[in-house]
This record gives C-alpha cells, structure tokens and sequence, in this order.
C-alpha cells in the first residue's frame, strides 16, 4: 500500500486545517449613507414635554425632517433623576425634548424659529398654568455652531416679535437622561392627556434675515 501514508496525511491536514469564516460585508445604500451624514440633534425645553414633543412631531414628522424625539431631563446637577424629583425643582434639571433630525430636510434654524412660536418665551420659569425650573424656557446646543445660531435667533425674537428680552437660556447641552417610558409619545397614546395651553404655533410675522 505504497499511498496509505500520502492518503492519511492529506486526510489528516484536511482535518486539522484552521476554521476561518469571512465576516460579512455590510454596505449601506446611498439613501442611508446620506441619512447619516445629515444626521444632527437639537435640544429644547419648552415647559411641560408632552405638549413640546407632541407639536414638533405634529410639524416636523411625515417626512418633514424629524427623525425621531424623545423626551427626558436635561441642565440639572444630579445624575439619573426620575421625574418625581424633577417636578419638586430641586434637581436642576429642565423637562427637555431631543430631536434627532435630517439637515438636509429642516435646519437647525427653522427648529429654533418653531420652539420660539410654539411656546411663551416671555415668561421665566413659567408656561401657563406649569410652574417651576424645570418648566424654563431653555435651549441646550450642541456645537458652538448652534450656540450662535440659537443667540441670533433669540434677539430676534427678543427684539422683533416680544420688544423686550426673552427669559429664554441659551446653554451648552450637559447630560441628556431619559424620562421614563409612560412620558414618550405621552400624547400619542392618550389623545385626551393634558396639554399645557400655552402649547400653540403662534402667528408671529416672519424674522428678519
């Protein structure tokens, strides 16, 4: 049997042969490269966030350049606070609202032109009947970008629509947390919940370029 020993040994290597497997390359379409690279947030307080998330979704969904928003806390000093402690102001932390959104589709500028008419800037602490820090009217930025386009546009506000300084801080975007479960699409799931009346798109004349 002058091939057994051949015969074994490929056997043998064929066995002992190291198991690869190629990872699986993904690639992304042209739609969702895109949608990536036009991908930017905003954030806003702007008193109680159901009625907040509520109108941008109602203006900036269906395509209109919303990606996705979720309410939580944002400016306060302790970390992980529930919305218990919140409410009481000793927190810090403001009822905010995080909009994930396509640049290419709405602008950071028109954003902050909508969060200017869709509440009462004028009044600190305070929207309608909800009273408290955590109700401020409050724009936290993302880039130094933001931050001047956000300054620009609050005195113009100041200035051309309310003739006096807005109570309106316009800050740097600290710690984000969520807010419990129940709070996201609060309004969504119960048509009939509570919506801050001081909630509306107001008929402001356009603003200056």
């Amino acid at each position: 049997m002058t091939f057994a020993a051949p015969i074994a040994s490929t056997l043998f290597s064929r066995l002992v042969r190291p198991f690869s497997v190629s990872a699986p390359i993904l690639s992304l379409t042209p739609e969702q490269s895109r949608k990536m690279s036009t991908t930017e947030q905003a954030t806003v307080g702007a008193g109680c966030f159901w009625g907040v998330e509520h109108l941008y979704r109602k203006h900036f969904g269906n395509g209109k350049g919303l990606l996705d928003a979720q309410v939580g806390y944002c400016g306060g000093k302790t970390s992980d606070p529930s919305y218990k402690a919140v409410c009481t102001g000793s927190t810090g932390h403001a009822e905010a609202l995080k909009i994930s959104y396509d640049s290419s589709i709405v602008s950071y500028r028109q954003l902050i032109e909508f969060f200017y008419r869709m509440h009462d800037a004028s009044t600190p602490n305070r929207q309608g009947p909800d009273v408290g820090t955590q109700y401020r009217s409050a724009i936290f930025t993302h880039s130094p970008e933001q931050q001047k386009i956000a300054e620009e546009i609050t005195k113009k506000v100041s200035e051309e629509w309310y003739k006096k300084p807005v109570s309106t801080e316009v800050v740097p975007a600290g710690q984000w947390w969520s807010a419990e479960d129940y709070h996201q699409l609060y309004l969504h799931k119960n048509p009939a919940g509570y919506e801050c009346p001081a909630h509306f798109v107001r008929d402001f004349p356009p603003l200056s370029e």
